[in-house]
């Protein structure tokens, strides 16, 4: 069987959270500004399900902030490659899945940011699938600049809102959350409605959500490989589309340092500084299929990962940086998704920062 490897990009192969970077550098209280229109985005995927909007849009709701804030494809380039953080074990882990087998990455991310990643890495652009952008197409009026950046202040002055657990509608969010919401509704499908923003919500293509799952689609095809053979990893709401798709298929879907929305969608849940843990997932998984791989799982321990088939190329450097504990790796049940779920999104926030990880 052909096996396949695909990852996300922020989360499991970086700790950036680009589109929330920029944001913070380009505009005035940009990560207050940005994690309010996160979590906005949380609120239209997950509580009202809004119509032909996907997760990860974000990414394209702050664009016409950024282009009203002097941002350019040439500063967004030069900024990806001054601030790219990638994961330990990154160019390790990428090298060793590359020589078993065909590797992509499927990321919401802008391409700028892909490119900055891929030149540090070694790693094909050819075979990434990310946010297409020409900001600099892009046109705005004086007039207009001004009013995005007054929005932009408004926005970044909102109260943060809070997701109940099980929400399922906008009256189970509190009085003033419903209010922010529908401030927002106002600001971006309505407010907005000028020619360079109308441009950039029509033109530009987000790679999250259902685009992720189309991706993973779209890459199979061109390899006549099953879903079956795929091995996903991937950290937040943007991959619940994919993991769905691969899980369903008989793939094997893996968080990395996940949150919630990870998690719960997951089969096996990662926790780790150094992605090197993938590799050996992923080793035993395009050698010898999902069943051998969960059975590494569910014995996860130094003396079983010493007998096992785990390529010594990878299963040594993997042991000699963790001589005593390994790092946290479990199947995900219905037993332990509550404490694994809370553990992963508290773990994650130590490897990527408390700002960027608790974003969606």
């Amino acid at each position: 069987m052909k096996r396949v490897f695909v990852s996300d990009c922020e989360g499991p192969l970086s700790k950036n959270d680009n589109a929330f970077e920029l944001a913070a550098h380009f505009v005035p209280d940009g990560d207050k500004f940005f994690s309010i229109i996160s979590k906005y985005d949380d609120v239209l995927v997950d509580v009202v399900h809004k119509q032909g909007y996907n997760a990860g849009d974000t990414l394209k709701l702050i664009l016409p902030f950024l282009k009203a804030f002097g941002v350019t494809n040439k500063k967004m380039q030069e900024f990806s490659e001054q601030n790219l953080l990638l994961i330990a074990g990154t160019r390790q882990t990428l090298n060793h899945i590359q020589r078993l087998t065909q590797a992509f990455i499927v990321s919401t991310s802008y391409e700028h940011y892909i490119r900055a990643l891929c030149n540090a890495t070694g790693f094909p652009f050819e075979n990434t699938y990310c946010t297409k952008l020409n900001l600099d197409k892009y046109k705005l009026l004086a007039s207009e600049k001004t009013k995005l950046k007054a929005l932009a202040r408004e926005i970044s002055q909102m109260e943060m809102m809070t997701i109940p657990p099980h929400a399922r509608s906008l009256e189970d969010l509190s009085d003033q959350d419903i209010e922010t919401v529908q401030r927002l509704d106002q600001i971006f499908w309505e407010d907005l409605a000028v020619k360079c923003c109308k441009g950039i919500f029509s033109e530009v293509k987000t790679i999250g959500g259902a685009e992720k799952a189309e991706a993973i689609k779209d890459a199979t095809g061109k390899l006549n490989a099953p879903l079956s053979g795929v091995m996903y990893v991937g950290d937040s709401i943007t991959d619940v589309e994919a993991f769905k798709l691969v899980r369903e298929g008989g793939g094997l879907t893996v968080s990395f340092n996940g949150n919630g929305y990870a998690v719960r969608n997951a089969e096996v849940a990662v926790l780790s500084e150094n992605n090197i843990v993938p590799a050996v997932l992923a080793d035993v998984f395009l050698k010898y299929g999902k069943t051998e791989a969960l059975k590494l799982v569910d014995n996860w321990g130094g003396k079983f990962l010493r007998t096992s088939r785990v390529d010594s190329a990878i299963l040594a450097p993997f042991l000699a940086l963790y001589p005593d504990a390994l790092p946290k790796v479990q199947i995900v049940t219905p037993q332990n998704l509550e404490s694994l779920t809370k553990e992963s999104s508290e773990f994650r926030k130590k490897v990527r920062g408390e700002a960027v990880g608790k974003l969606g």
